[in-house]
């Protein structure tokens, strides 16, 4: 298999053209053309969100708490005694 030459190449387009015609062959080229446009701005979407995800761990990671350091301490206020219902 070698590569495609000069007289293969109008051969091909002699019969793309014998089977669509003169007026649809920009059409086709243009749908092509919008079809290759949004598959890049598709892939281009995916690989940033697939970048955002990455930074995000690693911030989150950054932020997590040394090993060793105590949790904050939470004193609650000492609750009042409620009155007993014998004694009024």
């Amino acid at each position: 298999m070698g590569s495609l030459g000069p007289m293969e190449i109008i051969l091909i387009f002699l019969a793309i053209l014998l089977l669509f015609g003169a007026k649809r062959i920009p059409e086709i080229a243009r749908g092509m053309g919008k079809g290759i446009r949004e598959f890049r701005s598709a892939t281009r979407e995916i690989s940033n969100e697939l970048s955002m995800d990455d930074s995000s761990e690693n911030k989150i990671q950054s932020k997590s708490p040394m090993q060793g350091t105590p949790a904050p301490r939470q004193d609650n206020p000492p609750r009042e005694s409620e009155p007993s219902a014998g004694s009024n």
